[in-house]
């Protein structure tokens, strides 16, 4: 199997799965992240929700690039390839709340010594 199909390969999600929330903030909003994982403990699935803010644009994007990273995820992009690909601000943090909710994991990652 060539790279280029072994990338297209999709990891299924069980219909049953451990799954967490966090709230956090960014740029002035308060955010809800689901975060959803694969049997391995790696993550597998990203939503992002702003509470108060239903059908909002602000929700949109962060939904649809929740949604695109859920789904690279599954085929097998690293959790840190998509966190550095991401928009950054000139002092190095997050740009985006997709962003701020992977500088969240990893730090917290980083804290517990995974």
């Amino acid at each position: 199997m060539s790279g280029s199909e072994a990338a297209q390969i999709r990891r299924r999600l069980p219909q049953r799965r451990s799954h967490e929330l966090l709230d956090f903030e960014h740029a002035g909003h308060c955010y809800t992240a689901g975060l959803g994982y694969f049997q391995t403990g790696g993550l597998a699935e990203i939503f992002i929700n702003v509470p108060g803010r239903s059908g909002s644009a602000i929700e949109a994007v962060a939904r649809d690039a929740a949604i695109l990273t859920s789904i690279c995820l599954q085929h097998g992009a690293s959790v840190d390839t998509i966190r550095h690909a991401l928009t950054r601000n000139n002092d190095g943090s997050a740009g985006g709340p997709l962003g701020a909710v992977l500088d969240l994991l990893a730090s917290a990652s980083d804290l517990s010594g995974d």
